[in-house]
């Protein structure tokens, strides 16, 4: 069964400045994304958002994520290698990464990293993005319950 969405002029105006083509799909995405701090990757969008519309592809949230990135509406995130990450918050921030169970939070401010004089001779530094990576509290839990 297809689901129908109500595409509505305040959809359009609400994600006009991303300066994008704006589809039901892709408005769909955005509010998936819209204050989502879960870090969800392609197939965390295309699941929830595929259950709206049941005739979308995975190759059209990838191409959405695409097109996000590039225009600066969202961050992608590297640190897990089995797959990326999406972060719709674009201002400045960092992430503390869970090295056992992958997940990923944000934690503000701006933690600028000192440049040796020869680096910050030869280098302009735009911006900086902090990834720490350890355990967070339930895998600390777990892991010193297994020890005991």
């Amino acid at each position: 069964m297809l689901n129908i969405f109500k595409f509505t002029n305040s959809h359009m105006e609400k994600y006009r400045h991303i300066g994008c083509k704006l589809t039901p799909q892709r408005i769909a995405i955005l509010e998936y994304l819209e204050g989502n701090t879960d870090h969800p990757s392609a197939d965390d969008i295309y699941k929830a958002v595929s259950k709206k519309f049941t005739t979308m592809s995975i190759a059209t949230v990838y191409t959405t994520l695409a097109v996000l990135k590039q225009k600066g509406a969202v961050i992608e995130l590297t640190a897990d290698p089995e797959k990326k990450h999406y972060d719709p918050t674009t201002a400045a921030h960092n992430h503390l990464i869970c090295i056992s169970c992958k997940r990923i939070v944000d934690f503000p401010g701006e933690h600028r990293l000192e440049l040796s004089e020869s680096a910050s001779r030869n280098f302009t530094v735009l911006k900086s993005h902090l990834e720490v990576q350890g355990y967070c509290p339930d895998c600390t839990t777990t892991k010193n319950n297994k020890r005991g």
